[in-house]
């Protein structure tokens, strides 16, 4: 039943959408060439200049009528009629069909019976321009039902013939449905073009969202091990405290197991809300439950790197001191993935780590010079500038990537290290800048 429901109403949609296409006076100006922009509707109006002049010389040889004001005028407007088409294909493609049958009934009497009627050369080569033209801006089903109307015209032409004739019906019929074949080819093709690029540009911004996703998960994992940590030491301090002192109050045992209570099950809520981020993780059970690094482990970084063949130097301004779980994961994070970036693409080129601690904020800035030899391209889309960038902007911090004038990179992350810099409130100055969007495939 939904299958024929279907079918009738498929059948319905044809003669309505042959309707709304040839049935209209709208403006659909002939598109622009990729590579050719106008040339060729210069083409064309020389094209029609040519037939014009051929269109005139034929039918004033073959007694066509030309010799009449009627007959010029129809001769005229045929050239004319090609020209509206580049604007306004279905009333020019109307205009034209007229034109045609008006032509046949004016030279029928005097036509040479050796010429072709009730179309001649010159107005099947100019009817046929309209038919592409017309072609390359509607449905094929309504081009071929306009290739129909104009063979039916000159079918009824045939039937006011008062002598015989060299009817033209059959070759002329050939090349307008040629004329609307090429022209449905051609504008399938372009629909094509149109509908891909459309594909490849939602594919891009699809996969762009992916990757948005995929570097948030991981930095919600990683934070994840962070809080549990803190959360599960507050609730064993909170278990233990009541032990440390002798004789303590009932209110202090209370309050103390709430703190542990509410800890508990903080823990357990925040583990079911990112359980999913872990559960799509296939790391090993050990991997997983190492603990994060921090800028402890950065010695240890460089000291990898190094034997790995990359030339790092690396400097620290200002006392290192313990920072929050999140920030320190955070820099280090962003100056591994630095470090991976140029391994990548700027190979054999010396690199500079620079860690500034200050009082309110840490700096750290990765440097590195020209490549010796050109990087080869990396496949896909990057993750690397993205992933850090994410990392700032969930700490309130900011982070700025660019070439140096020397033809290096540089990248600079600045974190702060206090409450005043959390998302929302006031924080460090902007140091993003407008090139940075061009570098996240980096």
């Amino acid at each position: 039943m939904r299958v024929e429901q279907r079918r009738l109403r498929a059948l319905a949609a044809g003669p309505r959408a042959v309707y709304e296409d040839l049935w209209t006076v709208a403006r659909d100006p002939l598109p622009l060439g990729r590579h050719l922009g106008r040339l060729p509707h210069v083409h064309t109006v020389v094209l029609v200049i040519l037939l014009g002049m051929l269109n005139a010389n034929e039918s004033e040889h073959s007694r066509y009528g030309a010799d009449t004001e009627i007959g010029f005028l129809i001769v005229v407007l045929q050239s004319a009629a090609v020209a509206v088409a580049m604007v306004r294909p279905v009333p020019a493609w109307w205009f034209s069909t007229g034109l045609l049958f008006a032509a046949a009934l004016v030279g029928e009497s005097s036509i040479d019976p050796d010429r072709l009627w009730p179309w001649n050369v010159a107005g099947i080569a100019l009817h046929s321009l309209v038919l592409l033209l017309l072609a390359l801006r509607i449905r094929p089903q309504s081009a071929a039902v306009a290739v129909a109307i104009t063979v039916l015209t000159g079918v009824a032409g045939t039937a006011w013939a008062t002598q015989e004739h060299n009817q033209g019906v059959t070759r002329g019929s050939m090349c307008f449905i040629a004329a609307v074949v090429i022209g449905a080819a051609r504008r399938s093709g372009r629909l094509a073009k149109a509908r891909l690029a459309e594909q490849e540009e939602l594919t891009a911004e699809e996969r762009a969202r992916r990757t948005l996703l995929e570097e948030r998960n991981r930095i919600a994992r990683e934070l994840h091990d962070v809080v549990a940590h803190h959360m599960s030491v507050i609730s064993i301090q909170a278990q233990v405290a009541p032990h440390l002192v002798t004789e303590p109050p009932q209110e202090l045992k209370e309050n103390l197991a709430g703190i542990r209570q509410n800890a508990v099950e903080a823990l357990a809520e925040l583990r079911r809300v990112l359980g999913v981020l872990r559960s799509e993780d296939a790391r090993a059970d050990g991997v997983r439950h190492a603990p994060q690094p921090t800028l402890d482990r950065l010695d240890e970084l460089l000291g990898n790197v190094r034997s790995a063949g990359l030339a790092v130097t690396s400097s620290v301004t200002g006392a290192p001191r313990p920072l929050p779980p999140g920030v320190e994961l955070s820099a280090f994070r962003i100056v591994q993935e630095a470090l991976s970036n140029a391994m990548r693409h700027a190979p054999g080129a010396p690199v500079r780590v620079e860690t500034a601690y200050g009082a309110r904020r840490i700096t750290v800035r990765v440097v590195n010079s020209a490549p010796d030899v050109p990087a080869p391209r990396s496949p896909g889309a990057g993750h690397g500038v993205l992933g850090m960038r994410e990392r700032a902007a969930m700490l309130g911090g900011d982070l700025a990537v660019g070439p140096t004038p020397d033809g290096g990179y540089e990248v600079t992350a600045v974190l702060p290290c206090t409450p005043s810099g959390l998302p929302g409130l006031p924080g460090p100055s902007n140091l993003s800048d407008p090139s940075d969007h061009a570098e996240d495939a980096r």
